[in-house]
């Protein structure tokens, strides 16, 4: 029909935005070195402990069970993330006619995401990821 965008039409603004997604970083990049000057010398490369002269080496080694810890963490909460779209389409009463298993199709889908939230907090708490020493 005359007048209606064609499909490809659709696609532009997302190759704008891909286009300077990559020119913006790399262009940043570029001119802090071009403008940034590098003149390294030892006092510039030592550690500043807020103005003191460094009493010990700056690398600290953290316990295997810290970083356990943070990535249970960031999985449960990534988890979380996901409940918010699913809450917003169930809310809006979209997916209530799909049926499966007498039940809506949503709301398995969840219980099921849920049940797989729960294998991994009891493995978790079984391999005592959880316990702070």
């Amino acid at each position: 029909m005359a007048g209606e965008p064609m499909a490809v039409d659709y696609y532009i603004p997302l190759v704008i935005f891909l286009i300077v997604g990559a020119i913006v970083p790399i262009g940043a990049l570029a001119a802090v070195k071009i403008i940034a000057p590098l003149k390294p010398n030892r006092r510039k490369v030592s550690v500043y402990e807020g103005g003191l002269k460094p009493i010990r080496d700056a690398k600290v080694q953290y316990s295997v069970q810290y970083y356990l810890f943070a990535i249970v963490f960031v999985i449960f909460d990534v988890e979380v993330l996901f409940l918010y779209p699913w809450i917003y389409v169930y809310a809006n009463s979209l997916l209530q006619r799909f049926m499966i298993f007498g039940m809506n199709s949503a709301v398995f889908e969840m219980i099921l995401f849920i049940a797989v939230l729960l294998i991994g907090l009891v493995y978790a708490i079984k391999k005592e990821a959880l316990r702070w020493v």
